[in-house]
């Protein structure tokens, strides 16, 4: 966003010339130095968490009717910043388990964006011919700039590859977190990766105009609790802790049950 700012200032000084030259160069600079400022606080801030071991192999818990059950998404999927129990994978997983014979497996990959889940975590979900479907992502697609159609296109791509293996499937999708909530990002960044949220989840939204495609609102629902409590932050003020992965999961809950689980 500061770049934008600089790009579009350039033209501008030039354009009015009554503004003298060394008040344009002292803009220039100032600009410049926030952003190395910037740079530098989101590098710096915080320590590094180690992405917790998550278990690849195929488990079934619970008893009743067989259901295959599927995760895919980035590092809140493996609960990076909390121990792996504590995450919303295993949450949800042992609520279908009151009810079902869950089989189930998480491919997610911390760090993945929507095209990763598409080009990488999907080819090993298809084979499962799954009947329930995590996505969590979006969250690095923020960070990463992605384009809103790039993301939409890679998500609807994993939606129509998934209802092609099983027109019975349910899909979840969790949208983008609120990462205007991050002590991770300074200000005003952390403005913009909040309005990049809200756009992101705003397309998200309309995919879900299908009685088989829910959308979990973490954004709306859990972001202002932990724009209130910095501490719901891990040590590296960006991944969530046990704590704040226990407000994500009741909002996934919900949309299952939405979906009819």
């Amino acid at each position: 966003g500061l770049l934008l700012i600089l790009y579009a200032s350039v033209p501008y000084a030039y354009a009015n010339p009554v503004i003298p030259m060394n008040i344009i160069r002292i803009g220039l600079l100032i600009i410049v130095a926030v952003i190395v400022a910037e740079v530098a606080w989101i590098l710096f801030s915080g320590s590094p968490v180690p992405v917790p071991n998550t278990p690849r192999a195929v488990q079934t818990i619970g008893a009743g009717k067989q259901l295959t059950y599927i995760v895919m998404g980035d590092s809140t999927a493996v609960s990076q910043g909390s121990a792996y129990s504590d995450g919303y994978a295993v949450g949800t997983a042992t609520y279908l388990a009151q009810k079902h014979a869950v089989t189930w497996a998480n491919l997610a990959v911390s760090g993945a964006q929507a095209q990763d889940v598409l080009t990488q975590q999907l080819p090993q979900a298809l084979p499962y011919r799954p009947d329930v479907v995590l996505i969590g992502v979006c969250a690095n697609d923020v960070t990463h700039m992605t384009g809103i159609k790039d993301i939409r296109d890679a998500l609807m791509g994993i939606i129509r590859e998934l209802q092609s293996a099983n027109a019975d499937v349910r899909i979840i999708l969790t949208g983008a977190p609120d990462m205007g909530s991050l002590p991770r990002i300074p200000q005003p960044l952390r403005l913009i990766a909040g309005r990049r949220s809200e756009s992101i989840n705003a397309m998200v939204l309309d995919l879900v105009d299908n009685q088989r495609v829910f959308f979990a609102p973490v954004a709306t629902k859990t972001g202002p609790v932990f724009r209130a409590h910095p501490e719901l932050f891990a040590a590296d003020r960006f991944h969530p802790t046990a704590a704040g992965y226990s407000l994500w999961t009741p909002v996934l809950i919900e949309a299952l049950q939405r979906a009819g689980l």
